[in-house]
């Protein structure tokens, strides 16, 4: 039963037989999962990741994309290493605060939040400044839905010679790249994503060489990415401590729907198509999109409010009544509301989406 379709950036919109998967009990202990399991959701993240799959490895962590992203920060940047934020959102700052907590060295070069890290401002930052050792980026910021020029990124940080971190939560399964090709050294998502499976845990994509420079450096116990990863190696899928196991069997569902829908690019496709529907819709009622269409992802879509005096809670509720539930904005410059594009959801739902705006009252 759906009561209604979440048009959020995650948790999301699920199959039935991802909720299905989660009405049988699991052994922490017991090869079917562990080996069946969680060795073979590794196996196919590191493929999912990149054709060089001799390079990578897979590390899953109890908790929420958050929790991977300070799992890494806090496990890769040792005392006298430097590293360089790239923000122009909220999750671009939080990895600044999270730094903070960690007492680590890190400078943070901070951009509107209506527009895309700028790489000639990386090039030049980098170019004068030899002490940073890593550089930290969100892919996609959720915060209004802008995608960051990755690849560009990419190159700049692999020319000066740094470490490439990359929050890939909100795009990793649905927009297609390669972290070998790219340079990256440790990837993030979550489980609830575009791989559209549900909330408990999150994963990193590591760089195995640069993995091993990471035994001793956590300050935590719970968020050490090498104990976590050398854990599951020697013990063949077992985790340090308990895991998700019906969160994770739900995930490795997801993730054989994921190939059979035809992989990424498919679903980058269904995405694109998503939001294409979406904003023309929204366009024809008179709806504004904060984002410029050449900046913006498929992943989630911001709007302006309509009109001055707009009641976004009583616009949120109608439009639950009738079966769709869509989120609130989240920038301080402008007055807007997000409706997020993947998950089980397709082209018409949106335009079904479009039908339901045009008879609410705003």
């Amino acid at each position: 039963m759906k009561p209604y379709i979440l048009l959020t950036p995650g948790p999301l919109t699920t199959t039935e037989t991802v909720k299905q998967a989660m009405m049988t009990d699991w052994c922490t202990w017991d090869e079917d999962y562990n080996v069946h399991i969680v060795q073979e959701i590794r196996k196919s993240l590191v493929e999912l990741a990149t054709a060089h799959t001799d390079e990578y490895t897979a590390i899953l962590m109890q908790g929420s994309g958050t929790y991977c992203v300070e799992s890494v920060i806090g496990s890769v940047i040792k005392p006298n290493d430097k590293l360089l934020i790239l923000s122009n959102g909220a999750y671009g700052d939080r990895m600044g605060n999270i730094a903070e907590y960690h007492g680590i060295r890190y400078d943070m070069l901070a951009f509107d939040e209506t527009e895309q890290v700028s790489v000639t401002y990386v090039d030049d930052y980098l170019a004068h400044n030899a002490d940073i050792t890593h550089v930290a980026v969100v892919h996609c910021e959720t915060t209004t839905g802008v995608l960051n020029p990755l690849k560009e990124i990419a190159h700049l940080v692999k020319m000066y010679g740094k470490k490439l971190i990359v929050d890939a939560m909100s795009s990793f399964g649905g927009v297609p790249l390669d972290v070998q090709e790219l340079g990256i050294d440790f990837l993030i998502s979550s489980a609830n994503k575009c791989i559209q499976g549900v909330p408990g845990f999150g994963f990193i994509i590591a760089r195995q060489s640069e993995l091993m420079h990471c035994k001793g450096v956590s300050r935590s116990l719970s968020l050490d990415i090498y104990d976590q990863w050398e854990t599951m190696e020697k013990g063949h899928g077992k985790w340090r401590f308990t895991s998700p196991t019906h969160v994770v069997r739900a995930f490795k569902q997801a993730m054989d729907e994921l190939k059979a829908e035809g992989g990424v690019e498919a679903r980058y496709r269904r995405y694109c198509e998503n939001h294409d529907v979406l904003v023309d819709g929204m366009r024809s009622l008179g709806f504004k999109t904060l984002l410029p269409d050449e900046i913006q992802s498929p992943v989630i879509t911001s709007f302006l409010y309509p009109h001055a005096g707009f009641d976004f809670k009583g616009f949120y509720a109608q439009l639950k009544e009738k079966g769709f539930v869509i989120y609130p904005g989240k920038i301080s410059q402008a007055d807007t509301f997000r409706i997020g594009n993947i998950g089980d959801v397709y082209p018409d739902d949106f335009r079904r989406l479009v039908e339901a705006i045009r008879s609410c009252r705003y």
